[in-house]
Protein backbone atom coordinates (compact mmCIF):
# COMPACT_ATOMS: atom_id res chain seq x y z
CA UNK A 1 0.00 0.00 0.00
CA UNK A 2 2.47 2.57 0.54
CA UNK A 3 4.18 2.27 -2.72
CA UNK A 4 0.46 4.12 -3.61
CA UNK A 5 2.13 7.15 -1.91
CA UNK A 6 5.34 7.96 -2.27
CA UNK A 7 7.79 8.72 -5.15
CA UNK A 8 10.43 6.64 -6.29
CA UNK A 9 13.42 8.47 -5.88
CA UNK A 10 15.79 10.33 -8.37
CA UNK A 11 19.17 8.62 -9.66
CA UNK A 12 21.37 11.29 -11.05
CA UNK A 13 24.50 10.78 -13.18
CA UNK A 14 26.79 14.08 -12.81
CA UNK A 15 29.29 14.19 -15.08
CA UNK A 16 30.63 17.32 -13.79
CA UNK A 17 30.58 16.39 -10.62
CA UNK A 18 32.49 13.10 -11.62
CA UNK A 19 35.07 14.67 -13.65
CA UNK A 20 35.64 17.33 -10.65
CA UNK A 21 36.17 14.75 -7.89
CA UNK A 22 37.77 12.16 -10.25
CA UNK A 23 34.95 9.24 -8.79
CA UNK A 24 32.55 7.08 -10.31
CA UNK A 25 29.29 8.80 -8.04
CA UNK A 26 25.82 8.46 -8.64
CA UNK A 27 23.27 10.63 -6.53
CA UNK A 28 20.48 9.41 -5.11
CA UNK A 29 18.41 11.95 -4.09
CA UNK A 30 15.12 11.94 -2.41
CA UNK A 31 14.79 16.12 -2.30
CA UNK A 32 11.85 15.02 -5.03
CA UNK A 33 10.31 13.20 -2.34
CA UNK A 34 7.09 14.16 -1.09
CA UNK A 35 7.92 16.71 1.21
CA UNK A 36 11.28 17.16 -0.18
CA UNK A 37 13.10 14.26 2.49
CA UNK A 38 13.05 10.63 2.50
CA UNK A 39 11.08 10.81 5.56
CA UNK A 40 7.83 10.46 4.21
CA UNK A 41 8.64 6.89 3.02
CA UNK A 42 8.75 6.60 7.50
CA UNK A 43 5.94 8.90 8.19
CA UNK A 44 3.70 7.59 5.48
CA UNK A 45 4.37 4.00 6.70
CA UNK A 46 3.63 4.41 10.13
CA UNK A 47 0.65 6.55 9.78
CA UNK A 48 -0.85 3.68 7.38
CA UNK A 49 0.11 1.23 10.30
CA UNK A 50 -0.89 2.17 13.12
CA UNK A 51 -4.58 2.50 14.62
CA UNK A 52 -4.49 5.49 16.46
CA UNK A 53 -6.44 8.78 15.35
CA UNK A 54 -3.67 10.74 16.80
CA UNK A 55 -0.41 10.80 16.23
CA UNK A 56 2.62 12.86 18.68
CA UNK A 57 6.35 13.27 17.39
CA UNK A 58 9.55 15.47 17.62
CA UNK A 59 11.63 16.48 14.77
CA UNK A 60 13.70 19.05 13.93
CA UNK A 61 11.37 19.37 10.72
CA UNK A 62 11.39 16.63 8.22
CA UNK A 63 9.98 13.96 9.91
CA UNK A 64 7.70 16.30 11.68
CA UNK A 65 6.22 17.67 7.75
CA UNK A 66 6.39 14.54 6.28
CA UNK A 67 4.41 12.95 9.42
CA UNK A 68 1.68 16.30 9.12
CA UNK A 69 1.51 15.67 4.97
CA UNK A 70 0.45 11.59 6.15
CA UNK A 71 -1.55 12.42 8.46
CA UNK A 72 -3.68 15.31 6.73
CA UNK A 73 -3.91 12.63 3.52
CA UNK A 74 -4.86 9.88 6.22
CA UNK A 75 -7.72 12.36 8.09
CA UNK A 76 -5.07 11.84 10.97
CA UNK A 77 -4.11 14.50 13.83
CA UNK A 78 -0.79 15.33 13.82
CA UNK A 79 1.30 17.13 16.82
CA UNK A 80 4.49 17.66 16.42
CA UNK A 81 7.22 18.96 19.49
CA UNK A 82 10.06 20.82 17.24
CA UNK A 83 12.97 22.91 18.42
CA UNK A 84 12.76 26.97 18.35
CA UNK A 85 16.22 26.65 16.36
CA UNK A 86 14.96 24.56 14.16
CA UNK A 87 14.73 25.98 10.19
CA UNK A 88 11.90 28.34 9.94
CA UNK A 89 10.93 26.78 6.45
CA UNK A 90 10.43 23.29 8.10
CA UNK A 91 8.61 24.56 11.12
CA UNK A 92 6.11 26.72 8.27
CA UNK A 93 5.93 23.59 6.47
CA UNK A 94 4.69 21.58 9.41
CA UNK A 95 2.01 23.99 9.77
CA UNK A 96 0.73 23.90 6.31
CA UNK A 97 -0.15 20.74 5.96
CA UNK A 98 -2.21 20.86 9.62
CA UNK A 99 -0.26 19.77 12.29
CA UNK A 100 0.24 21.58 15.87
CA UNK A 101 3.69 22.80 16.33
CA UNK A 102 5.48 23.26 20.12
CA UNK A 103 8.50 24.83 19.88
CA UNK A 104 10.23 24.50 22.63
CA UNK A 105 13.70 25.21 24.34
CA UNK A 106 16.03 22.51 23.81
CA UNK A 107 19.10 24.17 26.54
CA UNK A 108 15.97 23.93 29.09
CA UNK A 109 14.09 20.31 27.93
CA UNK A 110 14.76 17.94 25.14
CA UNK A 111 12.43 17.13 22.49
CA UNK A 112 11.94 13.51 23.75
CA UNK A 113 11.22 14.59 27.30
CA UNK A 114 8.88 17.42 26.11
CA UNK A 115 7.11 14.19 23.93
CA UNK A 116 7.25 12.15 27.34
CA UNK A 117 4.87 14.94 29.13
CA UNK A 118 2.46 15.44 26.32
CA UNK A 119 2.16 11.59 25.90
CA UNK A 120 1.25 11.46 29.76
CA UNK A 121 -2.02 13.39 29.28
CA UNK A 122 -2.83 12.42 25.59
CA UNK A 123 -2.96 8.61 26.59
CA UNK A 124 -4.79 8.33 22.86
CA UNK A 125 -2.00 9.01 20.96
CA UNK A 126 0.62 6.77 19.35
CA UNK A 127 4.40 8.27 19.91
CA UNK A 128 6.25 7.83 16.71
CA UNK A 129 10.04 8.43 17.08
CA UNK A 130 11.13 9.79 13.94
CA UNK A 131 14.46 7.01 13.66
CA UNK A 132 13.66 4.55 16.46
CA UNK A 133 10.33 2.28 14.78
CA UNK A 134 9.86 -0.47 13.07
CA UNK A 135 7.58 1.02 10.45
CA UNK A 136 10.02 3.75 10.19
CA UNK A 137 12.51 1.46 9.14
CA UNK A 138 10.29 -0.58 7.22
CA UNK A 139 9.46 2.66 5.24
CA UNK A 140 12.40 3.69 4.93
CA UNK A 141 13.60 -0.22 3.44
CA UNK A 142 11.81 1.15 0.51
CA UNK A 143 14.65 3.48 -0.97
CA UNK A 144 16.86 0.90 0.01
CA UNK A 145 15.21 -1.49 -2.51
CA UNK A 146 15.44 0.79 -5.05
CA UNK A 147 19.23 1.47 -4.64
CA UNK A 148 20.31 -2.13 -4.82
CA UNK A 149 18.65 -2.23 -8.65
CA UNK A 150 21.97 0.00 -9.61
CA UNK A 151 24.79 -2.53 -7.84
CA UNK A 152 26.72 -0.21 -6.12
CA UNK A 153 29.89 -1.20 -4.51
CA UNK A 154 29.69 1.13 -1.51
CA UNK A 155 26.79 3.42 -0.21
CA UNK A 156 27.29 6.47 1.98
CA UNK A 157 24.27 7.01 3.66
CA UNK A 158 23.70 9.92 6.63
CA UNK A 159 22.90 9.44 10.29
CA UNK A 160 21.27 10.91 12.60
CA UNK A 161 19.43 8.94 14.88
CA UNK A 162 19.83 6.10 12.40
CA UNK A 163 16.53 5.33 10.67
CA UNK A 164 17.61 5.89 7.26
CA UNK A 165 20.58 4.02 6.91
CA UNK A 166 19.25 1.01 9.01
CA UNK A 167 16.30 1.12 6.86
CA UNK A 168 18.69 1.12 3.60
CA UNK A 169 20.52 -1.94 4.95
CA UNK A 170 17.08 -3.64 5.43
CA UNK A 171 15.83 -2.78 2.33
CA UNK A 172 19.38 -3.92 0.11
CA UNK A 173 19.54 -7.21 2.21
CA UNK A 174 16.14 -8.11 1.78
CA UNK A 175 16.54 -7.99 -1.98
CA UNK A 176 19.88 -10.07 -1.97
CA UNK A 177 21.90 -6.98 -2.63
CA UNK A 178 25.62 -7.07 -0.87
CA UNK A 179 26.53 -3.37 -1.20
CA UNK A 180 28.94 -1.96 1.51
CA UNK A 181 27.18 0.96 3.30
CA UNK A 182 28.88 3.27 4.89
CA UNK A 183 27.58 6.01 7.62
CA UNK A 184 28.23 10.08 7.30
CA UNK A 185 27.93 11.65 10.11
CA UNK A 186 28.78 15.21 11.34
CA UNK A 187 32.03 15.84 13.35
CA UNK A 188 29.84 17.65 15.73
CA UNK A 189 27.18 14.96 16.40
CA UNK A 190 29.74 11.88 16.25
CA UNK A 191 27.76 10.02 18.30
CA UNK A 192 27.15 7.04 15.67
CA UNK A 193 30.76 6.99 14.96
CA UNK A 194 31.87 7.05 18.78
CA UNK A 195 29.13 4.02 19.22
CA UNK A 196 30.10 2.10 16.58
CA UNK A 197 33.82 2.35 18.15
CA UNK A 198 32.71 1.69 21.90
CA UNK A 199 30.66 -1.18 20.94
CA UNK A 200 27.37 0.35 22.88
CA UNK A 201 25.35 3.15 22.51
CA UNK A 202 27.35 6.24 23.09
CA UNK A 203 24.61 9.45 23.85
CA UNK A 204 25.59 13.12 23.09
CA UNK A 205 25.36 15.38 26.21
CA UNK A 206 23.49 17.86 24.78
CA UNK A 207 21.69 18.77 21.22
CA UNK A 208 24.87 18.94 18.79
CA UNK A 209 25.13 21.89 17.29
CA UNK A 210 26.16 21.20 13.77
CA UNK A 211 24.98 22.59 10.65
CA UNK A 212 23.65 19.80 9.51
CA UNK A 213 19.95 20.11 11.34
CA UNK A 214 19.00 16.51 11.05
CA UNK A 215 21.32 15.36 13.15
CA UNK A 216 21.07 16.88 15.82
CA UNK A 217 20.02 13.71 17.68
CA UNK A 218 21.19 12.92 21.07
CA UNK A 219 22.20 9.22 20.57
CA UNK A 220 21.04 6.38 17.66
CA UNK A 221 17.54 4.28 18.15
CA UNK A 222 17.63 1.07 20.13
CA UNK A 223 16.23 -0.82 17.14
CA UNK A 224 18.90 1.20 14.50
CA UNK A 225 21.82 0.34 16.67
CA UNK A 226 20.95 -3.07 16.19
CA UNK A 227 21.15 -2.97 12.65
CA UNK A 228 23.85 -0.91 12.36
CA UNK A 229 26.72 -2.32 14.20
CA UNK A 230 26.13 -5.93 12.46
CA UNK A 231 26.40 -4.35 9.24
CA UNK A 232 28.04 -1.07 9.32
CA UNK A 233 31.79 -1.55 8.97
CA UNK A 234 32.84 2.19 8.94
CA UNK A 235 31.29 5.91 9.74
CA UNK A 236 32.71 8.69 8.53
CA UNK A 237 33.39 12.20 10.66
CA UNK A 238 32.62 15.20 8.79
CA UNK A 239 33.48 18.78 9.37
CA UNK A 240 31.20 21.39 9.25
CA UNK A 241 33.71 22.84 6.31
CA UNK A 242 33.01 19.65 4.22
CA UNK A 243 29.74 20.00 4.89
CA UNK A 244 28.99 23.51 3.84
CA UNK A 245 31.24 23.07 0.64
CA UNK A 246 29.15 19.51 -0.44
CA UNK A 247 26.11 21.86 -0.16
CA UNK A 248 28.03 24.07 -2.52
CA UNK A 249 29.58 21.72 -4.91
CA UNK A 250 25.61 19.86 -5.57
CA UNK A 251 24.41 23.61 -6.46
CA UNK A 252 27.29 24.34 -8.57
CA UNK A 253 27.99 20.59 -10.61
CA UNK A 254 24.85 19.09 -10.84
CA UNK A 255 22.32 22.32 -10.02
CA UNK A 256 20.66 20.36 -7.17
CA UNK A 257 19.87 22.38 -3.57
CA UNK A 258 20.79 19.88 -0.95
CA UNK A 259 19.85 20.52 2.57
CA UNK A 260 23.10 20.32 5.30
CA UNK A 261 22.58 16.95 6.53
CA UNK A 262 21.90 15.53 2.90
CA UNK A 263 25.23 16.91 1.86
CA UNK A 264 26.55 14.69 4.37
CA UNK A 265 27.44 11.80 1.82
CA UNK A 266 29.14 14.06 -0.13
CA UNK A 267 31.13 15.28 2.62
CA UNK A 268 32.52 12.10 3.38
CA UNK A 269 33.93 11.64 0.20
CA UNK A 270 35.17 14.59 -0.30
CA UNK A 271 37.57 14.07 3.41
CA UNK A 272 38.48 10.41 2.52
CA UNK A 273 38.18 10.79 -1.84
CA UNK A 274 41.14 8.53 -2.19
CA UNK A 275 39.94 5.74 -0.74
CA UNK A 276 36.70 5.53 -2.72
CA UNK A 277 39.45 5.26 -6.56
CA UNK A 278 37.79 2.71 -8.57
CA UNK A 279 34.58 2.06 -6.73
CA UNK A 280 30.80 2.73 -8.02
CA UNK A 281 29.66 4.63 -5.68
CA UNK A 282 26.07 5.80 -4.83
CA UNK A 283 25.60 9.27 -2.80
CA UNK A 284 22.47 9.45 -0.84
CA UNK A 285 20.77 12.70 -0.60
CA UNK A 286 18.58 12.38 2.52
CA UNK A 287 16.27 16.17 1.63
CA UNK A 288 16.43 19.74 0.43
CA UNK A 289 14.38 21.65 2.78
CA UNK A 290 17.29 24.21 3.81
CA UNK A 291 16.01 28.13 4.84
CA UNK A 292 16.75 30.33 2.05
CA UNK A 293 18.85 32.64 3.86
CA UNK A 294 20.94 29.68 5.39
CA UNK A 295 21.44 28.41 1.98
CA UNK A 296 22.50 32.01 0.30
CA UNK A 297 25.11 32.06 3.24
CA UNK A 298 26.65 28.10 2.27
CA UNK A 299 26.46 29.18 -1.00
CA UNK A 300 28.31 33.18 -0.88
CA UNK A 301 31.27 30.80 1.46
CA UNK A 302 29.88 32.78 4.79
CA UNK A 303 29.64 29.98 6.34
Amino acid sequence: MLNNFILPTVFIESDRLKEFLGLDVTIITETFQHTGSFKFRAACNLALKVPNETILTASSGNFGQALAKACKILDKKCIVVMPKTSSRVKIEAVRSYGAKVELIDTNKISRNERVLELSRTMPEAYVASAYDDAFVVEGNATLGKEISQKNFDVVIVPIGGGGLISGIIKGLRDSNCASEVIGAEPSLANDAAMSLKAGQIIKNPKEPKTIADGARTISLGNLNWEIIKSEIKKIIEVPETMITEAVRHYFYFSNLKVEPTGALSLGAVIKEKENFKGRKIGLVVSGGNVDRDVYLKILNEEI
